[in-house]
């Protein structure tokens, strides 16, 4: 394109599961990402990292790009022919000053579309228990922007607002909240109105304090309270300890760091935002195919030598199916071979693609697999054995004296994300566990977290060789009864208990 675009993307309010479908497409095709600081961490997560970044750390009275030099930005990147993803917290045209930034596109005729969001003025009341409206206690809903210029009164109607006897919700109004109470009460509001004030609502970092108009000001005072934060104003306010649904959840308030091959979608992460964590899940590693693998090539040309196939990964199944096309083998050629897999997810793996295992270990290691493999095979059988360039030797160890053709089929390439810092995210205590489900997830943490202190880290390991690559860096680490997802997730619900 000679001339690019730009699209307008909602980002939601914090938990990257309300980030909408569309937005989620959009984000994957774009060239460039101008991001601001209310974008959950876990949105910043998705971002390609094809895609170049820029941050604009829009945040109450902290800007690292004024209003008028995003706009600039905007255009400068589509008239460079760019696909541009104008990425904000919550929706871009509820006080997100979204039209602004389309007043110079228009003037310039650039094209764009606006993808909305789910604003933080309803789902972050949704996460508390408060329902904004409720035929029982109003029919009407209010929200009202609660920033203003240092030094100004507001230019809000109080009066008007009252009279509504509707819900008001203040966005960016932290700050101001006293003045906001005052201005409520003096317009002839009950001082006795339920009120509430959300902070970090849809994420780990969600706290309420319920108390009322006349009241709350002094509550927050005592209990503190951290931005972003939305205020909540009326009778509705009453049901948030009848109906606060996500904190009775068992990871709710718990923010999990989970690793994982940038390729695969991950389970774990699923599991664990179901059960109520913040997930931020970062491809801490890339498996790439080991080029010009003449040795994978000659092994499927000769499949019939083979009598036993054993895969220790899911993703060295997928790279030896792969191979199979990309070296023109009929998948028939595997029809006498009996398959052996290290555990449930490799199993799987296999299963997707029409095969059942002959043999799975009752421990998920290599050790275990080595030795029931060499339980069943004969000596004068041959085990081919596709898996990581860099994979263990224990089950070699266990196999010494059969006829093993261990071919390294992939490689682990480690990755850093530029717009995460994960070790200030652990120096701050804002991460409470990090999940690994191998050791080569471990070591990808490490490479990407230069100069962490890894005591700080609370690990949930998979399984022994990933515990003990976890240990050899210093982290504080626990190990899953079984190698499995679910037992993962139950080891982190019971630390979450601790």
């Amino acid at each position: 394109m000679s001339t690019g675009k730009v699209w307008l993307v909602g980002a939601g309010p914090g938990d990257c599961g309300l980030f909408t479908l569309k937005g989620y497409q959009v984000l994957m095709q774009a060239d460039v990402v101008v991001y601001d600081s209310l974008v959950g961490d876990g949105v910043l997560a998705m971002i390609p990292d094809t895609a170049v970044t820029i941050n604009v750390g829009k945040r109450a009275s902290h800007h690292t790009m004024v209003q008028e030099e995003i706009n600039q930005v905007l255009l400068r990147e589509a008239e460079a022919g760019h696909r541009v993803v104008r990425l904000k917290g919550g929706d871009p045209f509820l006080f997100g000053r979204g039209g602004e930034e389309l007043e110079l596109l228009t003037e310039r005729g650039i094209p764009y579309e606006v993808v909305p969001g789910v604003t933080s003025s309803i789902a972050v009341p949704a996460y508390n228990g408060i329902p904004v409206t409720h035929r029982d206690f109003t029919s009407s809903l209010h929200i009202i922007t609660g920033h203003k210029r240092a030094g100004e009164d507001y230019n809000i109607n109080f009066k008007a607002l009252v009279e509504t006897e509707g819900t008001l919700v203040f966005l960016m109004g932290v700050t101001a909240l006293p003045d906001i109470c005052r201005g409520l009460l003096d317009a002839g509001m009950n001082p006795e109105m339920p009120a509430a004030i959300l902070q970090k609502g849809t994420t780990a970092g969600q706290k309420r304090i319920v108390a009322t108009v006349g009241t709350l000001p002094d509550e927050v005072k005592r209990r503190g309270i951290e931005t972003p934060a939305i205020i909540v104003v009326g009778k509705v306010c009453c049901l948030a300890g009848d109906f606060a649904w996500y904190e009775r959840l068992p990871l709710a308030g718990y923010k999990v760091l989970v690793t994982r091959p940038k390729e695969l979608i991950s389970t774990m992460s699923e599991r664990l935002r179901a059960q109520g964590a913040e997930v931020l899940e970062l491809p801490a590693i890339e498996t790439v195919p080991v080029p010009d693998n003449l040795r994978l090539r000659e092994a499927c040309a000769n499949l019939e030598q083979y009598q036993w196939i054993a895969f220790t990964s899911p993703t060295g199944v997928r790279v030896f199916f792969d191979a199979l096309k990309v070296f023109e083998t009929d998948v028939r050629k595997l029809a006498h071979m009996k398959v052996a897999a290290i555990g449930e997810g490799t199993r799987k793996a296999l299963q997707e693609r029409g095969f059942f295992v002959d043999l799975m270990p009752e421990v998920y290691d290599g050790a275990a697999l080595g030795a029931a493999l060499a339980a069943v095979c004969g000596r004068d059988e041959q085990i081919l054995l596709p898996r990581a360039e860099a994979g263990s030797m224990e089950i070699l160890d266990q196999l010494a004296g059969f006829q093993v053709d261990d071919i390294p089929t992939y490689q682990t390439v480690y990755r850093r994300q530029e717009f995460i810092d994960e070790a200030r995210l652990f120096d701050e205590g804002n991460v409470d566990c990090a999940v690994f489900t191998s050791a080569s997830t471990v070591k990808g943490f490490v490479e990407a977290t230069p100069g962490l202190d890894y005591s700080r880290v609370t690990a949930a390991c998979i399984g022994r060789q990933t515990k003990a690559c976890a240990d050899s860096f210093g982290m504080k680490t626990y190990m899953s009864e079984k190698a499995t997802i679910d037992s993962l997730v139950r080891l982190v619900i019971e630390l979450r208990k601790e």
